[in-house]
């Protein structure tokens, strides 16, 4: 028997009562001793040597062996449990990481031994890929195996939030400043906006997301033209609607600025299509009539490594070499709508007993997104190949 296609939005849950809500982050080093061994966390299994990981490991030597994605994560934590006390939810939050301490076992282990049993997951990804959605539940589900926590604790995910407005208004408000900045310095009529997001390999963007069908009920494309990529699936097509939103949303002060979603942090093997166009490409590439540069990591909640390092040194140095003065805006962090948007995303799940579940938002025609996903959305079979530097 052939199922119809499904929208995402109608992949829902009823909402219920959790205990507790676990903050999923990525994880990062803290120190020069902890580079290599963190580094070898990520790449576990693909048989690559230190000394490939070392040329890596030079974008963390530069800031001390130390990323900033951990203190990042901390300071949205306690955003999180200032926003849940001042609702009066009573929801405690613990954190924990995939690739480096606290691990999820820990985590996992903690909320166990603090009373807990059904937790409400928050990950630090917005967009629909294997990286950011599907291999985070499956190493939570392998912490939940080998912590023997299997049918101990419950948890359950919260959907990707691309296009809920507590990510979208924060990433709104920065694009306009950094046009403002260029307005100020007299260089607006030249401005160009770059959205800079990660790039996966083409075969994984290809399947990111349900392939069932579009909202519209039409095939997920797989393929097609481009000056740069050849592809379809979610990952791509939710950031361009969120970047094309986010300029609408500024054309009242800034109209007909043109933009571009460019790449960035692609690692792995050459031989594998990565999507491009790689942000310093991009910048060699852009017309001569451009004389300023908003660059806005679209793509990545916090300003962690591969911000510091990718947009902050290279784009900035791309530009320097093509005289084009950047204006690098800031990700979500902590911004007060961020956080409110994702304690807003726990109250469409959370209610209290008798209680009714807070109304789902979503600002692009993609949204609200599934809370579950079926067994075909974002398959990995390309995305292990991937060396992230967070």
């Amino acid at each position: 028997m052939t199922l119809p296609p499904l929208a995402a939005s109608s992949r829902t849950v009823p909402a219920t009562t959790y205990d507790a809500i676990l903050l999923a982050g990525f994880g990062g080093p803290e120190g020069q001793d902890d580079v290599i061994p963190y580094l070898r966390n990520v790449t576990r299994g693909r048989g690559i040597p230190d000394e490939r990981l070392e040329e890596v490991a030079h974008h963390y030597r530069h800031f001390g062996g130390i990323s900033p994605i951990n203190d990042q994560n901390r300071e949205l934590k306690a955003a999180l449990e200032a926003e849940i006390e001042q609702r009066g939810l009573g929801l405690p939050v613990y954190w924990g990481n995939r690739f480096w301490a606290p691990y999820f076992a820990d985590a996992l282990k903690e909320l166990h031994a603090d009373g807990h049993r059904k937790v409400l997951v928050l990950v630090t990804t917005s967009f629909s890929s294997y990286s950011g959605c599907r291999a985070y539940r499956e190493d939570l589900a392998t912490a939940l195996a080998e912590t023997g926590l299997e049918g101990e604790l419950e948890l359950d995910k919260v959907r990707q939030y691309f296009d809920h407005p507590g990510f979208v208004n924060p990433n709104v408000d920065a694009v306009r400043g950094g046009l403002a900045t260029l307005r100020e310095q007299g260089l607006l009529e030249g401005a160009h906006v770059m959205f800079a997001t990660h790039s996966i390999p083409t075969a994984a963007a290809d399947v990111s997301g349900p392939r069932e069908a579009l909202p519209s009920g039409e095939e997920v494309p797989t393929g097609g033209e481009n000056e740069w990529y050849a592809g379809g699936g979610w990952y791509v097509a939710q950031q361009r609607a969120v970047a094309a939103l986010v300029m609408d949303r500024v054309a009242d002060e800034f109209p007909d600025v043109p933009w571009s979603l460019v790449f960035q942090s692609r690692s792995g093997s050459p031989e594998i299509p990565w999507l491009e166009p790689d942000i310093n490409d991009a910048i060699e590439k852009l017309d001569d009539a451009v004389k300023g540069l908003v660059i806005s990591p679209i793509g990545f909640v916090s300003d962690h490594m591969e911000v510091a390092w990718d947009l902050d040194n290279e784009a900035v140095e791309s530009c320097e070499e093509r005289g084009i003065v950047p204006v690098r805006v800031p990700t979500v962090g902590v911004d007060p709508q961020y956080v409110a948007g994702l304690i807003d995303l726990v109250e469409e799940r959370h209610v209290a007993p008798g209680g009714t579940p807070r109304e789902r938002e979503a600002l692009t025609d993609l949204g609200p997104w599934q809370d579950v996903c079926p067994t075909d959305c974002c398959l990995g079979r390309a995305a292990k190949a991937t060396i992230a530097s967070c």
